[in-house]
């Protein structure tokens, strides 16, 4: 008899749901994630290919793998869609994990992308990359504060190049700010190394990855935006036209209709970040390198702004690369339009 299995995924332990198709619930216990054996031993009991719903949560990397080597087929369920969890009167652990088997036994499960191991790697990658670079500028900020508190000032451009770090560390401060900067000095001096380190392995990726390489074509994107945008969008296939590519994105606008009346309002903010805030800084340059994206990007800043003008041409782009990943092409600009179009150096945003 055909199974499916429902779990409402925590840290510490699942709450599991076993139904049949007829809907009758067969089993129903708590697995702790500590006693691996008592894990594998109870989903190891089910036939291959049984369909194992799962709540998406920061931590679904490892049972997706550890069911997906069992012979199972984990599914990822999209938390914000599957609202009749979160709207339940009465909602505990044991019954999110019902509705959850309940959903895919009628076919009603939201489900979302399950990634493999490859992409995995390179998203984690990238965000650590990300990070660190956040914390670096989270210290420099901490550091300029340092410096406001006792009223020192400076006239270098880059305060944290070879001739302000020299200055940074010959300034006489007293004693409590001058360990406090030191520190923050050492840890500066420790994340360069680890950025630069991440760097590396970032185009050693992308050396090797055909679709990061096709990206790279574009003016204004970089290997490291070459690699997100890859590993983001991941399979090109799962989007069966360009427009669900965007609006993955957040690059179109959201739309509410009632009867005749239809308001398209800001653009949808539930949608991956990581693409978006990609295409948006790569604007900048790719105007001045394209005179099509250049002529889009000043119609539209004259209209509308500079802002919309940015996401116009980020959408652009995007559809762009859609059609590059699906027919594996390289980034073409019309050279002909140079001799009609002269890009500023200096964009109105």
């Amino acid at each position: 008899m055909k199974h499916y299995i429902g779990v409402d995924f925590h840290m510490q332990h699942s709450s599991v749901a076993v139904i049949d198709e007829t809907g009758v619930v067969k089993d129903e216990r708590k697995l702790y994630h500590t006693d691996m054996k008592q894990f594998q031993d109870f989903f190891s009991s089910f036939d291959k290919g049984t369909s194992v719903s799962i709540e998406a949560t920061r931590n679904w990397y490892w049972i997706i793998d550890c069911l997906q080597d069992l012979g199972l087929n984990p599914k990822l369920v999209h938390a914000k869609k599957a609202r009749i969890i979160a709207e339940s009167t009465i909602k505990t652990d044991k019954l999110d994990a019902r509705v959850l088997a309940h959903l895919d036994r009628c076919n009603f499960l939201p489900q979302a992308y399950i990634a493999n191991k490859e992409t995995r790697s390179s998203r984690e990658l990238l965000r650590y990359y990300m990070s660190i670079v956040k914390i670096r500028s989270s210290i420099k900020n901490r550091v300029h504060a340092l410096l406001a508190k006792n009223n020192v000032h400076h006239g270098f451009k880059d305060l944290f190049g070879k001739s302000g770090l020299l200055f940074l560390k010959e300034l006489s401060l007293s004693y409590i700010f001058r360990l406090e900067l030191d520190g923050y000095l050492n840890v500066l001096d420790h994340l360069k190394q680890r950025i630069s380190e991440a760097q590396c392995e970032i185009k050693d990726e992308c050396a090797v990855s055909e679709g990061a390489k096709l990206l790279m074509t574009i003016p204004g994107i970089s290997y490291f935006t070459a690699l997100l945008l890859y590993s983001e969008i991941a399979d090109i296939k799962r989007f069966s036209t360009y427009k669900k590519l965007c609006c993955y994105a957040g690059l179109t606008s959201s739309t509410r209709q009632s009867a005749d009346k239809t308001h398209h309002g800001h653009i949808i903010k539930d949608s991956n970040k990581y693409i978006r805030y990609a295409l948006v800084e790569a604007v900048s340059i790719a105007v001045r390198k394209d005179p099509k994206l250049w002529v889009l990007y000043t119609r539209l800043e004259s209209e509308k702004g500079f802002a919309k003008a940015k996401i116009a041409v980020a959408r652009k782009l995007l559809t762009t690369i859609y059609f590059m990943l699906r027919d594996k092409t390289c980034y073409v600009i019309n050279e002909t339009h140079f001799n009609r179009v002269n890009p500023v150096t200096k964009l109105g945003a």
